[in-house]
């Protein structure tokens, strides 16, 4: 499967940079953050799509106030998505802009208005977020779009992954990648759960992947290791502008560190290879082979006093010790002379 140029077969890890609300309400701050990503070496910045009035009501009663132990307890969630949300006017500079610096970009659309409004700028891929996931009018719309779809897992059940999964095959769409991740802000390492990642792939038949809400770098690390080909990481210029998410960003200087290491993981991980590539070949050279551990007269017969397996390695394998052993040398062999099979008659 390909995001944009990205293959994710043979590309590695697809990373992707959240800007969220972390323009803090400025165009400029947007544009930065989008360059400073580019710089980090992410793949991708992605953008939130919605306005406050596509998630929610603005209403004071009590179910819309949010509570819970979040960071934003006591705010009203009109009043949170008004205040993080990323206008649409500024869509087109920020798409062309991280075009003209060849960092992909794409958003997470939060209602169909958003999905025909993005569909101008000829998106790479669509997310759906986390809390979205239920919304499956939403979802088959963004299907039909027939790109590729990362969907966060979240909050989601079984049963509605099994779902979501479905809806996109329904609508011939079958280029979907699946986010482990933990809808809290930020998400203690002991709810992280990585091991769902691989599960995920084999359970559904997707690729996977790691949507990260961790404090710190070691989750997405942890995560490429178990085998996340996507990673997404919420990405601030720095955190002291502030902003709805700032706290669990990420910034320029930890942004960049996070990719460098996922990249040297991804080293590490290398592929399933027995061949020996010539720096192993020659590596055997201080492997144990059969050696002349005693001067061996022509006719004399070849005992564990006179053969030895001993580094280095240019001698018979020693696994030919036991078929040597009893029989007779063929010509006088010095000590310290490699073995070979034409020296036993």
């Amino acid at each position: 499967m390909k995001i944009g140029n990205f293959d994710l077969t043979k590309d590695g890890t697809f990373i992707i940079a959240e800007l969220s609300a972390n323009h803090n309400g400025s165009l400029q701050n947007a544009l930065d953050t989008i360059k400073a990503a580019k710089e980090t070496g992410a793949n991708a910045i992605k953008l939130q799509t919605y306005r406050a009035d596509t998630l929610t009501l603005d209403c004071d009663k009590d179910d819309f106030i949010i509570k819970g132990g979040t960071l934003w307890d006591g705010k009203k969630l009109y009043d949170l998505y008004k205040e993080a949300y990323t206008p649409w006017e500024w869509h087109k500079e920020l798409f062309e802009y991280a075009r003209s610096l060849n960092l992909d970009i794409f958003s997470s659309p939060f209602d169909k208005s958003a999905v025909d409004f993005l569909e101008q700028f000829n998106p790479s891929c669509y997310k759906v977020a986390s809390f979205e996931v239920t919304d499956y009018e939403l979802v088959r719309y963004i299907a039909s779009k027939k790109r590729p779809i990362i969907i966060s897992t979240g909050i989601a059940t079984f049963e509605e992954i099994e779902d979501v999964v479905e809806i996109c095959k329904d609508e011939g769409n079958e280029n979907i990648i699946l986010l482990k991740c933990t809808s809290a802000y930020p998400a203690p390492l002991e709810e992280a759960n990585l091991n769902m990642i691989p599960n995920l792939a084999k359970t559904f038949g997707v690729i996977s992947g790691f949507s990260d809400h961790t404090l710190g770098t070691t989750a997405p690390i942890a995560a490429v290791s178990l085998g996340a080909k996507v990673i997404e990481k919420h990405f601030i210029l720095d955190r002291s502008i502030g902003g709805a998410d700032a706290d669990f960003s990420l910034d320029k200087k930890e942004f960049t560190q996070m990719v460098k290491t996922i990249r040297d993981t991804e080293k590490l991980l290398g592929s399933v290879d027995y061949s020996l590539s010539e720096k192993k070949q020659k590596s055997r050279a201080f492997s144990r082979s059969l050696y002349v551990s005693k001067d061996i007269k022509k006719g004399e017969i070849f005992s564990e006093e006179n053969v030895k397996s001993v580094r280095p390695g240019y001698g018979m394998h020693p696994k030919y010790l036991k078929d040597i052993l009893g029989k007779k040398a063929n010509k006088n062999l010095e000590f310290g002379t490699a073995l070979s099979l034409k020296d036993v008659l």
